[in-house]
This record gives structure tokens, C-alpha cells and sequence, in this order.
């Protein structure tokens, strides 16, 4: 009897194992021949799973996978089973158009507003509140407002920082200009939302706001690629991360309380971005009925405020950082451009000014080349299609689907930037020999009516630094402990330095440059191995460094989860492309 029970339930199991992949085998058949993007090029598992995209965006791949997917597949490609990639001028200006119907998809309200708020400007999905609010904001990011109420804090602050650099590098050998100029974007704009600076740059570290601000921004990262861990690390008492969470939220609130009372208590209405709007609004006699209209449904609110100044903090600190310390490290590889950059703004008056700076070609072509190839958030811009549908390169692709496009790749396509992977100023240097495409497709700030607010800004923020580092610390090079591998980009929406530092040599002031590679320097990025020629759409295509679990680490720090507990299941998962 008892062999008999077991010979049924050795049946039953087999039978059970049975119908379970017939289910497994009926779902893909199902999932490959329904999916509406199944005639959209792509790899076959991008029809059935979205799980190689996610260990991708977890482990800082996720520009190299999509830009490998084009180079395999072409510009325009399937990267999940609701998600395509878009990489050709006319799809670019079909999706970015003004008024083309693709709104922001719906992940940057989620990660921007989990509490079900109103979004900042940055995330908001609605084209009509959108336009108010940009509207509102606009008035006092315009290059002359900013440089009529902010360049001296602007000055006053990349001063403190390059001083910083010059003494620390002089009392030990070297400077990582990475850690400064984050604390000094962000003790500006801190100045600018706020009414007072976060100080950073003379404490020398970064304060409890943007230590909190960082926990945030990966549980938001983790909310929406991998809910679950979200919620038990959200909800788990024992979790430390839980109790962090809480306590991040309450200091980001008391932050945004403070902003608000300075703007109440500001007497001349010129004290921070929102009293300088105030200001504005109040002068604003416009006999426009529109004008009027919009101005009456924008109100300056408390929560706006708040909301406001976090994302512009958030905007305005790591990508004014990122962008500058690329900067260094490419001059520095290439002597002669650096000579002839301190010979530019060495010829400058002792008081130059940001207007002086704008005339400068070289100093401007440099920042513009960086942009191109180290701009700090090249990877997606989502857009939802809208009702109807849209056809782009030739494929219709159904309402509700997200597209994307990259700047990673749109900057680094053979067929609009000759040699692409070189760090070439020259392309810059003549704005008249600037291609329609190449225009059309420089993108760092986003693109169409989101392009980025601070724009403004951020190039004067550039072309100030540029121009006092550059100035006051002649023969930069770079310290003997770093190598191009410690400058290779990872991506959690925008990029940093995998060694997440960058440290010049300022100690031999005006020295030598030798030692510092050659003229032909190209871009140290995940492509470096693959020559230029090799860069178009077919088969040819750069070959992806596997991450490994540790690349999880950033994720795994705040979640105090091992990258190594989770990467083998995303990974079994994530079929990269054949090499070429």
C-alpha cells in the first residue's frame, strides 16, 4: 500500500511538472505572438520580460545595455515588452516635438511625488499645468535675471571652492574636485531656494539634507524598479533602512519649512528664487488675458515651494558636479588643449564676468564637447504614445507604450558626429559648420518644452569654473593614483565616476605635462575598445563589461542588502546581446 501511495504521488508530481510547462511553453507562445511591439526589431526575451532591462538599471548598465541593443538591432529597437528605444533625428523630433501629444511617461511622477502630491516642474505630466508652472518659474531663470540677482553668490561660492582645491591639494599632493564642486553647485543652489547656503564648502562635507536627499532618491529608484524590496524594506520595522526612511522625510520637510518662512520673512523680496518671483508677480501689470489667467492659477503655494526646492536641489547639485569634474579630467588628457585654454581666460580682465566668458570659443566648445560625451543624465527620456498611436522609423507603435531616447547614443551616432568617441572641441569651436542634425540631436538638457529649467544656470555655473580653475591652478594633471577605469561611467539616471572621485595634481603648479596620454585621446567610456568605424547600426557593437553583483553596491549600501543576495536571479535572466 505504501508503495503503491508513493508511485501516485511520484505520478501526480510528474504530472504536475508536466502541466506546468506546458502552462510555461502556452504563456510564451501567447506572450511572443500578442505583444503589438513583436514586430518592432528587438532580442526575443524583450517580448516576454522586462528583467534583463531591470538588473541593467541595477547594477549602473542600463545606457551601455540600450546603446549595445541599437548597435545590434538598429535605431530603432524593442527593450521590454512595453519599452522601445528610439535613435534616428526623425523619431527624436516626432517624440520631442512641442505639442506632439508624447507626455512624460508616468515613472517620473511616481519616483517624484509617492505621497500622490503635486509634482515639481521636472516630473509633471500634464502639458497645461506643466506650461503654467514653467511659465511661473521661467521668469527668474532667464540668463538676465540670474546674472542681475545671482552671479556674485555664483562667483562668490566657485572662489571659496577653487580655493579649497588649490589648499588642499598644496598641503597633501592632490584634490578630489569631484567632492568640491558637488558642494559648491549645491551650496548655490541651497542659496538660491533656500535663502542661505548649506555651508558645505567651508565645513568640508556634506550636511544631513543631502545625505538624506541621497536615501531618498534610491528608495525612489527601488519603488519603482523593484517594488517588493521597496515595501519590506519600507515596512519591516527590524529593517534599518525603515526606520532611515522616516527619519530622511522629516528632515527634507523641516528644509522645505525653512524655505518657506525665509520667504516670508524676506524684506526686500530678493532673498531666494521664490521672493525674487514674488517680486515679479506682484510688478506684473500685464494687460494679456492669457498672461492674466495663468498667473492667477499659479499660485506660489507652500507645498510648491517645498516641492520646488527640493528638485531643483536635486537638478542643480550632482549634474553641475559631474559635468565640471569630466571636464578637468579630459583637458587634462590632452596638454595642448589645456595650454591653450589657460592662455584664454588668462587674457581676461581681472574682473571678468559671465558676459566676457560667453565670447570665449575655446572655453565654450569645451564645455559643449563635454556635454556631449559626459553630459550628466545621457541616458532615457520617457515619453508615453499617445491615443491613436504613433509610427516612427517606419513601425507603428501602439498608444500607452513608453519610448525613449538617449543622448548616450544620439551623441555618439557615426553618421551625425564624425569620429564620435574623440573628445573633438574643434566641433564646437564654429557654430555656422554645426550640422541641422547635430543641433537637433545635442540634447544634454533634455529636449522640446522639458528641456531643463536651470539651463541658464548651470553654463554659467561651467563657464565660471572653468574659467577661475583654469586661471588660478595652471599645469593641472592628474594624480598618479588615478586611471581612466575610475572615470568610466556608471548610470542610476545620471552618471558619476565608478571610483567616484576625481583627483587632480595642483602641488607642481605650472610644471610639466609629461607622462599625460596623447593628442588622440578618446573618451573613456564602455566603448573605448571599439574603434569608431565599428560604432553604426549592425553587428558591430561595443562589448559590455559584465557588472557582477558588486556593482550593486549603491543600492545594496542604502538597502543594507548585499548586491550579491539578488544579481544571480536578475542576471539569469539578462540575455546580452551576441558580440560582434
Amino acid at each position: 500500500m505504501m508503495l503503491s501511495t508513493d508511485l501516485t504521488r511520484q505520478v501526480g508530481m510528474g504530472y504536475t511538472a508536466i502541466g506546468l510547462i506546458l502552462v510555461l511553453i502556452i504563456y510564451i507562445i501567447h506572450a511572443t505572438f500578442s505583444n503589438p511591439l513583436r514586430h518592432i526589431p528587438g532580442p526575443w526575451h524583450t517580448l516576454l520580460t522586462h528583467l534583463p532591462l531591470k538588473y541593467h538599471v541595477l547594477t549602473g548598465r542600463r545606457m551601455y545595455y540600450v546603446h549595445a541593443l541599437h548597435a545590434s538591432h538598429g535605431p530603432i529597437v524593442r527593450i521590454s515588452p512595453h519599452e522601445v528605444a528610439v535613435a534616428d533625428p526623425a523619431g527624436f523630433t516626432a517624440i520631442h516635438r512641442i505639442g506632439g501629444g508624447f507626455l512624460k511617461a508616468p515613472w517620473y511622477e511616481e519616483s517624484n511625488s509617492p505621497d500622490g502630491g503635486e509634482p515639481s516642474v521636472f516630473a509633471m505630466r500634464d502639458p497645461r499645468k506643466h506650461a503654467i508652472r514653467r511659465r511661473l518659474l521661467g521668469r527668474v531663470f532667464t540668463k538676465a535675471s540670474l546674472r542681475k540677482e545671482w552671479e556674485g553668490i555664483v562667483r562668490e561660492k566657485v572662489d571659496v571652492a577653487v580655493d579649497k582645491i588649490r589648499a588642499e591639494a598644496e598641503g597633501g599632493g592632490c584634490s578630489d574636485i569631484l567632492k568640491w564642486f558637488t558642494m559648491m553647485a549645491t551650496d548655490v543652489v541651497a542659496h538660491l531656494c533656500f535663502g542661505e547656503s548649506f555651508n558645505m564648502l567651508e565645513l568640508g562635507e556634506k550636511n544631513d539634507y543631502m545625505k538624506m536627499l541621497e536615501l531618498i532618491s534610491v528608495q525612489n529608484i527601488t519603488r519603482y524598479e523593484l517594488p517588493w524590496l521597496h515595501f519590506i524594506h519600507s515596512h519591516v520595522p527590524l529593517l534599518k533602512s525603515s526606520t532611515d526612511l522616516v527619519d530622511a522625510q522629516a528632515i527634507l520637510d523641516s528644509y522645505g519649512d525653512r524655505a518657506v518662512e525665509n520667504l516670508r520673512q524676506s524684506s526686500d523680496h530678493n532673498r531666494t528664487l521664490f521672493a525674487t518671483l514674488l517680486n515679479a508677480l506682484h510688478a506684473d501689470d500685464t494687460n494679456d488675458k492669457e498672461e492674466k489667467e495663468n498667473s492667477s492659477n499659479a499660485k506660489l503655494t507652500e507645498e510648491m515651494v517645498q516641492r520646488e526646492s527640493r528638485s531643483m536641489i536635486i537638478g542643480g547639485s550632482d549634474t553641475t558636479s559631474i559635468t565640471l569634474a569630466y571636464l578637468v579630467w579630459a583637458v587634462m588628457k590632452r596638454p595642448e588643449l589645456r595650454v591653450e585654454l589657460e592662455d584664454e581666460v588668462t587674457r581676461l580682465s581681472p574682473n571678468f564676468d559671465d558676459d566676457a566668458l560667453e565670447k570665449l570659443p575655446l572655453l565654450n566648445a569645451v564645455i559643449d564637447e563635454t556635454l556631449r560625451l559626459y553630459g550628466a543624465v545621457p541616458g532615457q527620456l520617457s515619453r508615453s504614445v499617445p491615443v491613436g498611436g504613433a509610427t516612427i522609423g517606419g513601425y507603428f507603435v501602439p498608444s500607452g507604450t513608453t519610448v525613449e531616447t538617449q543622448a548616450y547614443t544620439l551623441h555618439r551616432d557615426p553618421e551625425v558626429w564624425p569620429d564620435p568617441l574623440r573628445f573633438d572641441e574643434t566641433r564646437f569651436m564654429d557654430q555656422s559648420k554645426v550640422t541641422a542634425d547635430q543641433k537637433l540631436l545635442f540634447s544634454p538638457w533634455g529636449a522640446g518644452s522639458r528641456i531643463c529649467l536651470g539651463v541658464e544656470l548651470a553654463r554659467m555655473e561651467l563657464r565660471l569654473v572653468v574659467a577661475v580653475l583654469f586661471r588660478e591652478c595652471r599645469g593641472l594633471k592628474m594624480a598618479p593614483g588615478m586611471t581612466d577605469e575610475m572615470m568610466e561611467m556608471e548610470n542610476f539616471f545620471m552618471i558619476s565616476p565608478v571610483g567616484h572621485k576625481c583627483e587632480p595634481l595642483t602641488s607642481l603648479l605650472g610644471a610639466g605635462m609629461s607622462g599625460i596620454g596623447p593628442a588622440t585621446y578618446r573618451a573613456t567610456a564602455l566603448c573605448t575598445s571599439v574603434p569608431p568605424a565599428q560604432m553604426g547600426w549592425g553587428p558591430q557593437h561595443p562589448v559590455l563589461r559584465d557588472p557582477g553583483p558588486a556593482r550593486l553596491g549603491q543600492l545594496g549600501k542604502n538597502f543594507y542588502v548585499p548586491g550579491i543576495a539578488i544579481a544571480p536571479f536578475l542576471k539569469a535572466f539578462s540575455a546580452r546581446p551576441e558580440m560582434g
